[in-house]
C-alpha cells in the first residue's frame, strides 16, 4: 500500500491503514456456503441488489473493524425492530409522520424561542433530550478512534429513546404549548437521527 501510495505521487508518511475483519454471509442464521475450490461466491453487487446500500453500508459499518461480522442477508431485508437498519429508518420517518399529522391539523411550528420548553417534564422527554445533546461528543470520538461503529450504535440509541417517548408521550394534543414543545423535540431527534445517518452513507426516508 505504501508503494502503492508512492506510485500515486503521494506521501505515504501519515496514511493510515485500518484492516477490517472477515465477514460471514448468513441466511437466517444459517451459513452462506462459500467455496473458492469450486468458484461458488457471494459478489458484492449480488449483496447490493438483494439488500440494498442502506442495509449493506449500515451492516458493514455497525461493528468494529476489529471484529469479525456475521451478515444475515434475510435480516438486512427484514423490516422490523430486528433489523438495526430498519429500526432507525422507521424512527426518522415515524417524525416526519407526525409532522404532517400537526399540519393536517393546522398546527404550524412556532419558532422555538417562543415555545415553552420547560413544558418537557416527562421522564421519556428528559431521556430524549439527553440523547440528543450526546451527538456532538459521539462523533466527535468516533472520528479521533477511527470507530464509524460508535455512531450507529448511536443511531440505534437514539431511536429507541424516540420510540419510547413516543409511546409516552401524545405529541399533538389539545394543549397547544405542550404540542409546540413536543413538536420541536421530535424535530431535534429527527435532525440528529438523519445527521447521524448521513455520515454513514445511509438515507433518512420520511416515509417507509
Amino acid at each position: 500500500m505504501v508503494a502503492a501510495i508512492r506510485a500515486l505521487g503521494e506521501d505515504p508518511e501519515h496514511a493510515e491503514f485500518i484492516i477490517g475483519q472477515l465477514v460471514n454471509l448468513l441466511r437466517g442464521g444459517e451459513p452462506f456456503r462459500m467455496s473458492k475450490r469450486t468458484g461458488e461466491f457471494v459478489t458484492f453487487d449480488e449483496l447490493l441488489d438483494e439488500v440494498g446500500k442502506d442495509a449493506a453500508r449500515y451492516l458493514l459499518v455497525r461493528q468494529g473493524a476489529d471484529t469479525p461480522l456475521d451478515f444475515d442477508i434475510k435480516k438486512a431485508v427484514e423490516q422490523s425492530q430486528n433489523n438495526p437498519v430498519f429500526y432507525v429508518q422507521y424512527a426518522h420517518a415515524r417524525i416526519a409522520s407526525i409532522g404532517r399529522h400537526a399540519e393536517e391539523q393546522g398546527i404550524a411550528l412556532a419558532p422555538v424561542d417562543e415555545v415553552e420548553l420547560k413544558e418537557l417534564q416527562h421522564d421519556s422527554e428528559l431521556a430524549l433530550l439527553r440523547t440528543i445533546s450526546e451527538f456532538p461528543e459521539v462523533v466527535e470520538v468516533a472520528a479521533k478512534l477511527r470507530a464509524p461503529h460508535r455512531i450507529a450504535s448511536y443511531a440505534e440509541e437514539l431511536a429507541a429513546s424516540f420510540h419510547a417517548f413516543y409511546r409516552d408521550c401524545r405529541v399533538v394534543s389539545d394543549d397547544a404549548s405542550l404540542t409546540q414543545a413536543r413538536l420541536h423535540l421530535s424535530r431535534a431527534a429527527q435532525i440528529t437521527l438523519a445527521n447521524a445517518l448521513r455520515l454513514l452513507g445511509v438515507s433518512a426516508p420520511d416515509s417507509m
